[in-house]
């Protein structure tokens, strides 16, 4: 098998994926709780079952080519579990997790 061959069967598929992870990622940052909707600490408050809200994060990803503001909750229930709540900026309840 020649160089030539061998680059394109390693190098061509790392550069694909690393493409495609470039374009479906999001931006990610973390926020706080007062720069969050209300509509949203709503949603993220009656899912939290009495639980602390450790961190917020924003984030905007990309679904059917149309760019959806997301926010996910970390929290830690009385009991040390964690969950994660995700709640589109509509207040609609999109998942909760378990860690």
């Amino acid at each position: 098998m020649n160089t030539k061959t061998l680059l394109l069967i390693v190098a061509l598929p790392m550069a694909m994926i690393f493409a495609a992870s470039s374009f479906a990622g999001g931006k990610e940052e973390k926020v706080q709780w007062s720069s969050v909707p209300a509509v949203v600490q709503k949603t993220i408050t009656e899912n939290a079952g009495g639980g602390k809200i450790e961190e917020i994060e924003k984030e905007t990803e990309t679904k059917d080519g149309k760019s959806i503001t997301v926010y996910e909750a970390k929290v830690k229930n009385s009991d040390g579990k964690k969950i994660e709540i995700k709640v589109g900026e509509d207040g609609k309840l999109i998942k909760v997790e378990n860690d």
